[in-house]
C-alpha cells in the first residue's frame, strides 16, 4: 500500500488562511456587494417620488454629497446625487417622509445573515478537511474520525503486493519448512480435513530484531496467494477506553469474510504483555482490554475457517500466558540469526543489484559478519555502495564491504581526532595487549584485525571472529575470554607503569561476563551449581532472591574469576612484552593490521594449533602438548 503522506504545513497556517478569507469578506466583498444593491435614480425622479409618497425614509449624506432614500415599504434603497434645493426640507416635511437621521441600512437581509453564516461554514469546512487529513495520516482514509473510530486500519495485500516469495527469504530453512505446511493448507484444506488434522490457529515467530520475521509473512501470504491483513500491535493502542478491542473485533470480522486468509500482528508484545503487572496503578487498562479481546475472537473462530493468525515478536518472555496456550498461538517458530552458510546467501539475494568487483567472496564476507541479522547485512551492502559511490568508483570492492562492516560495528572514523604520539602510542600497546594474549589462549575467539583508527567512542579495537562451530561455552572459554578482556589495561601497567581510563569498557564486560558465571551459569564451586537468572522477566527489581551473606559471597567469587583471569593475562603479557612493542610499532606505521601480520610476529595462534590436534585425532597428545607449548612460549 502507498504511505499517505502527511500534510506538510502546520494546523496554525490552515487557520491563518481561514481568519484571511473571511476578513477579505467582510471588508472588501461585503461592501462591494452592499453598493452594488443600491439602485441610482436622478434627482428629478427622487423628487417626483416624494411627491407621489413613494418614499421612506432619506438620509441626506453631505460629506458624500449624496442622498440615500427608501421606498416607502423599505424593501429597495435608492440613492442620488445631491443639487442646490433651499425647499427640500420643507418639501419632505409635506409628504411625511421620516428625516430623523437614522442611518439607512444599505445590506439586505440575505447579506447580513451570509456575513454570519459563512465564516461558519469556512471553519467547519477546514475542521472537515483536517480531520481527512488526520484519518489519512492514520490509515483511514478519507471518510472522517467519527465514523473511523473502532474501525481496523490493517494494510490488506490481496495478492502478494511486493512478490515476495520463499525463494527472497534466504536462510531460516526450518522456518520455512514449518510454514510451507500452513502455505499447503491454505492451497487444498480437504486434504487436511479428510484425515481429520487441523492446523494451528495461530503461530508466532520469534526471534531478535532485523531476522526477516516480517518479511517470512508476507513470504506465506505470496506463496498461498490468499488476502494478506498486516497491522502492528501498537496500531491497537487508542487514548479511547473500547476503541482498541473494536478495532480487533473489526479486523477478524473482514478477515472471515475474506477467508481463507492471513492475519499477521507484527510487533505482538506491544498489547500481549502479561497482565496483573501494574495492577495497584491500573487494574483496568485499555491495553488489557485490547488483550482480552485478542484471545476472545482467536477463541471464536474454528479452526477450519481458514484464518491463520501469525504474529512477530522479540520479547515472547513478557507475553501473557493466555496467549501462548494450546488454542490460541500454538505453534512457535524460532527465527534466529542466521549462521555464516545463511549469511553467504542473505549476501546473495542483496548484491542481485549491485555491481560488484570480479573477486568478491560472499563466504569471505559471511565470515566477518558473525552474529549479524539479514537486515545488518542488507545495511551493509548498501552501506558498500555508498562508499563505493562516494570514491567515484564503477563497481563496489572487498575494501568497501570491509569499511561498511567496520562503520555499522565501529561507528564513524574518528581521523582527525587530536592526539598526541604518547597517547597513540599507549593506544597501540593497549590493543597489542589484548591481540597478544587473545592469540595466545586457544578457548579465545581468533583475532581478525587490530586497528587504532578512532571509531566512535574508542581509540581503537581488535576485532576477534567467535567460532560459531562451537555449541556451548565452557568455564575455561569464559575465563580466557576475561584475560583476554584485561590484556590491554596490564599491558599499559607493564609498559607505563600507570592505569588508564581508556580500559572502561573492557572492565564493564569483564565484570559483567563474571557476574553472569556465578550467579546465572553456576560456575562457581563456592556459590555451587545455582542460578538466580529470572528468564520470565516478572521478577520483582527492589527484592533479590538471595540472602545479604550470598550477594557477599558472590562478589567475591566475581573478584576472585577477576583477579586470577588477570594475572593469566600478566604472565602472557610480561613474557612476549618485546613482541607486543614490535606489534605497536607495527600498528602505528599501518594503523590496521590483520591476522597474518600477527602471525609474523607471534607465530602461529593457540586456536590453529587446538583445531589441528582436533582434526588428528591420532596426533592428539601431541597437538595438545603442541598448543600448551605455544601458550607457555
Amino acid at each position: 500500500m502507498n504511505e499517505v503522506k502527511s500534510p506538510k504545513k502546520p494546523l496554525l497556517y490552515y487557520y491563518f488562511v481561514a481568519m484571511l478569507l473571511v476578513m477579505l469578506f467582510n471588508f472588501i466583498a461585503m461592501p462591494w456587494i452592499s453598493e452594488h444593491q443600491i439602485k441610482d435614480v436622478d434627482y428629478n425622479t427622487f423628487v417626483t417620488m416624494t411627491e407621489q409618497g413613494e418614499v421612506g425614509r432619506v438620509e441626506i449624506q453631505e460629506q458624500s454629497n449624496r442622498i440615500l432614500f427608501t421606498s416607502s415599504d423599505e424593501k429597495t434603497v435608492y440613492k442620488t446625487a445631491m443639487v442646490p434645493d433651499d425647499g427640500l426640507v420643507q418639501r419632505l416635511l409635506d409628504a411625511g417622509v421620516s428625516t430623523t437621521g437614522e442611518e439607512i441600512e444599505q445590506t439586505s437581509t440575505l447579506v447580513s445573515i451570509l456575513a454570519w453564516v459563512l465564516p461558519i461554514i469556512i471553519f467547519v469546512a477546514l475542521g472537515q478537511y483536517m480531520s481527512r487529513k488526520m484519518m489519512e495520516k492514520m490509515g483511514g482514509g478519507g471518510n472522517s474520525m467519527m465514523f473511523n473510530m473502532g474501525k481496523s486500519n490493517a494494510k490488506v495485500y490481496v495478492k502478494s503486493a511486493e512478490g515476495i516469495k520463499f525463494d527472497d527469504v534466504a536462510g531460516e530453512d526450518e522456518a520455512k519448512e514449518n510454514l510451507t505446511e500452513v502455505v499447503n493448507y491454505l492451497h487444498d484444506p480437504s486434504k487436511y480435513q479428510e484425515i481429520g488434522a487441523s492446523m494451528p490457529k495461530g503461530i508466532l515467530l520469534v526471534g531478535p530484531p532485523g531476522t526477516g520475521k516480517t518479511m517470512l509473512a508476507k513470504a506465506v501470504a505470496g506463496e498461498a496467494n490468499v488476502p494478506f491483513f498486516s497491522m502492528s500491535g501498537s496500531e491497537f493502542v487508542e487514548m479511547f477506553v473500547g476503541m482498541g478491542a473494536s478495532k480487533v473485533r473489526d479486523l477478524f470480522k473482514q478477515a472471515k469474510e475474506k477467508a481463507p486468509c492471513i492475519v499477521f500482528i507484527d510487533e505482538i508484545d506491544a498489547i500481549g504483555r502479561a497482565r496483573g503487572k501494574n495492577a495497584g496503578f491500573s487494574g483496568n487498562d485499555e491495553r488489557e482490554n485490547t488483550l482480552n479481546q485478542l484471545l476472545t475472537e482467536m477463541d471464536g473462530f474454528q479452526t477450519n475457517s481458514g484464518v491463520i493468525v501469525l504474529a512477530a515478536t522479540n520479547r515472547v518472555d513478557i507475553l501473557d500466558k493466555a496467549l501462548m496456550r494450546a488454542g490460541r498461538f500454538d505453534r512457535q517458530i524460532d527465527v534466529g540469526l542466521p549462521d555464516v552458510h545463511e549469511r553467504a546467501e542473505i549476501f546473495a539475494v542483496h548484491m542481485r543489484n549491485l555491481k560488484l568487483d570480479k573477486e568478491i567472496d560472499r563466504d569471505f564476507l559471511a565470515r566477518q559478519t558473525p552474529g549479524f541479522s539479514g537486515a545488518d547485512i542488507a545495511n551493509v551492502c548498501n552501506e558498500a555502495a555508498l562508499i563505493a559511490a562516494r570514491h567515484d568508483k564503477k563497481s563496489i570492492g572487498r575494501d568497501d564491504f570491509m569499511s561498511a562492516i567496520d562503520r555499522i560495528v565501529g561507528g564513524l572514523e574518528k581521523r582527525n581526532m587530536p592526539m598526541t604520539a604518547s597517547e597513540r602510542r599507549a593506544t597501540a600497546i593497549h590493543e597489542a595487549g589484548h591481540a597478544t594474549v587473545m592469540w595466545s589462549l586457544a578457548e579465545c575467539d581468533p583475532v581478525l584485525k587490530v586497528t587504532v583508527v578512532p571509531r566512535g567512542k574508542s581509540l581503537g579495537a581488535t576485532w576477534s571472529v567467535p567460532d560459531e562451530e562451537r555449541v556451548h561455552v565452557t568455564n575455561e572459554a569464559l575465563e580466557e575470554q576475561l584475560a583476554g578482556l584485561l590484556g590491554g589495561r596490564i599491558a599499559e601497567e607493564v609498559n607505563y607503569g600507570t592505569l588508564g581510563a581508556g580500559a572502561l569498557s573492557d572492565l564493564e564486560r569483564a565484570t559483567k561476563t563474571a557476574y553472569a558465571m556465578v550467579a546465572y551459569y553456576g560456575m562457581s564451586k563456592k556459590i555451587g551449581p545455582i542460578s538466580y537468572y529470572d528468564s520470565t522477566g516478572t521478577r520483582d527489581t527492589f527484592t533479590k532472591p538471595f540472602s545479604e551473606q550470598t550477594a557477599r559471597d558472590i562478589d567475591c567469587e566475581v573478584r576472585r574469576m577477576l583477579e586470577d583471569a588477570y594475572a593469566c593475562a600478566r604472565k602472557i603479557i610480561e613474557r612476549k612484552n618485546d613482541r607486543i612493542n614490535a606489534m605497536a610499532d607495527l600498528l602505528l606505521e599501518k594503523e590496521t593490521i590483520y591476522a597474518e601480520d600477527i602471525e609474523r610476529i607471534l607465530g602461529p595462534s593457540a586456536q590453529s594449533a587446538k583445531r589441528a590436534a582436533e582434526t588428528k585425532p591420532e596426533e592428539g597428545a601431541g597437538g595438545k602438548a603442541a598448543a600448551d607449548e605455544l601458550t607457555e612460549a
